[in-house]
C-alpha cells in the first residue's frame, strides 16, 4: 500500500513474504496468487507492496538474468503487486522444520553473504517502481555473538565496504539507489541500538544504515525515542522498519502453562528481562524459571492478541510509529509488517487454509494502516507502470 505523509513523502507499507517457503521462481509465481493477490483484495487497494524474500539460488539466477527479472516484474504488475523492498536476512530455508541458528549463517565475515546481498540489490534496481524515491534491503547484524572477536569484525567491516561499493556501482549503472539496513536482534553481535553505534558507525551511511524491526526493539526493552535519537547521534540512518510485535509475559512462572504453547522446534525464541538478561530460546527461559517480567522474540499476529495473561508489544510498536512518522518529517519510508510465525502459533491461532492465511495477513496490513493513518498519512495512488 502507498500512503503520503503530511511532508509529501510517499511512504510504503506491505508485508514479508518470508512466511511463505518458496524458493524458485515458479514457486514465488505461485505464491502471489496464492496469497499476495487475496491479501490485496481483502484491503481493496489497487497496489499492495510486498517485501520480497528470494532465498540465495533464486537470487543468483535473477541476478545474471534481466529476462527473468523483467518476467518477475510483469507478473508483479499484472497482479497489482510492486517491491520496493528485500529481506535478505534468511539466506535459504527459513521455513524448513528447524531453522534456529542456522539462519545466521552465513555471516558478514563470509563472501556468500555479500555476493548474496549485492544479488538482491541489482534484481531490487530492476523492480523498484519509477517513483520509488529508493530501495532497500535487509540483512543480518553482522553475525551471531558467538565466535565473535577482533578478526571477525575486521572481516565484516571489509565485506560491507565492499558492499557499499557495490551498491554505488549499481547506482552509477542503473540510476537507481538501494540502500541496505542492517537489522539489530536478539543474540547477534548487534542486538541494541547501543551495540549499532559501538559496531557500525564507521560503516558508509550513504548506503548502509538501520532496519528496525520493532519486535526487536521490545525485546531490547528500548524506548523508541532514546533508541532512534541514539541512532541520529550515530550517524546511522534507518532506512527500512519491520512493524512487528513481541510476545509479553509479566508473570512467566504464573503464565507457565500459556507459554509453553509458544515454545517450538523451528525458529529461535529470544527470551529478555528488562535488564536486558535472558535465554536464547523461551525453553530455555521456562526450564531455568528466568525472574520476569519477559519480553519474548516471537512475533505474534499484530491485529490478534495473545490470551491473557499474556500480551503483544504493541505499546512499543505505537511509540515506534509516532516517533518516526508522527512529526513534521518521516524519518523513513519503507514499512513491512513482518510476522513469519503464522505457521507455528499455538494450534487453535494457527491459520488450517492459505485463504486464512491471506486473511490474516491482510487483517495485519489494516492494523498497521489504520496506525498510519491516525498518524496524519493519507492513502495515495500508483502512475500507470510500462513495464519492458
Amino acid at each position: 500500500m502507498r500512503l503520503t505523509h503530511p511532508d509529501g513523502q510517499l511512504v510504503h507499507l506491505g508485508y514479508c513474504t518470508n512466511v511463505h517457503p518458496a524458493e524458485d521462481l515458479a514457486g514465488i509465481l505461485a505464491q502471489l496468487d496464492t496469497y499476495a493477490v487475496p491479501v490485496r483484495e481483502h484491503l481493496d487497494t489497487d497496489v499492495l507492496s510486498l517485501g520480497l524474500w528470494l532465498a540465495a539460488e533464486v537470487a543468483a539466477e535473477l541476478a545474471t538474468d534481466p529476462s527473468r527479472r523483467r518476467r518477475l516484474l510483469r507478473e508483479l504488475d499484472a497482479r497489482g503487486l510492486e517491491v520496493v523492498t528485500l529481506n535478505g536476512f534468511p539466506y535459504r530455508s527459513f521455513q524448513a522444520p528447524v531453522v534456529k541458528h542456522a539462519v545466521y549463517q552465513p555471516d558478514w565475515t563470509s563472501k556468500q553473504r555479500l555476493d548474496y546481498t549485492l544479488d538482491l540489490a541489482w534484481i531490487l534496481a530492476d523492480l523498484l517502481p519509477d517513483d520509488a524515491a529508493r530501495g532497500s534491503v535487509s540483512t543480518l547484524p553482522l553475525g551471531w555473538r558467538e565466535p565473535w572477536d577482533g578478526d571477525r569484525q575486521a572481516s565484516a567491516a571489509r565485506s560491507l565496504e565492499a558492499l557499499a561499493g557495490g551498491l554505488a556501482e549499481i547506482a552509477r549503472q542503473t540510476g537507481r539507489v538501494v540502500r541496505v539496513g542492517l537489522e539489530p536482534e536478539p543474540g547477534c553481535v548487534v542486538e541494541t541500538t547501543r551495540d549499532a553505534e559501538r559496531h557500525l558507525s564507521d560503516m558508509d551511511t550513504d548506503w548502509l544504515g538501520i532496519c528496525l524491526d520493532l519486535a526487536h526493539l521490545a525485546c531490547a526493552w528500548e524506548e523508541p525515542a532514546s533508541a532512534l535519537a541514539r541512532l541520529e547521534r550515530a550517524g546511522l540512518p534507518v532506512v527500512k522498519v519491520q512493524v512487528s510485535a513481541a510476545l509479553g509475559a509479566d508473570d512467566p512462572a504464573s503464565s507457565d502453562e500459556t507459554l509453553r504453547r509458544y515454545a517450538e522446534p523451528r525458529f529461535l525464541h529470544q527470551t529478555r528481562g528488562p535488564d536486558g538478561h535472558g535465554t536464547d530460546d523461551l525453553d530455555d527461559a521456562l526450564d531455568v524459571r528466568l525472574p520476569g517480567p519477559w519480553r519474548v522474540h516471537y512475533h505474534v499476529p499484530l491485529h490478534a492478541a495473545p490470551a491473557p495473561p499474556l500480551h503483544a508489544t504493541l505499546p512499543v510498536l505505537r511509540d515506534a510509529l509516532r516517533e518516526l512518522l508522527g512529526g513534521p518529517a518521516a524519518r523513513c519510508d519503507h514499512f513491512e509488517v513482518e510476522t513469519y510465525t503464522w505457521g507455528v502459533l499455538p494450534p487453535e491461532l494457527r491459520p488450517d487454509t492459505p485463504g486464512q492465511l491471506a486473511a490474516g495477513i491482510a487483517a495485519e496490513l489494516a492494523f498497521t494502516r489504520d496506525e498510519l493513518q491516525a498518524l496524519g498519512l493519507v492513502p495515495a495512488g500508483r502512475p500507470a507502470l510500462e513495464v519492458p
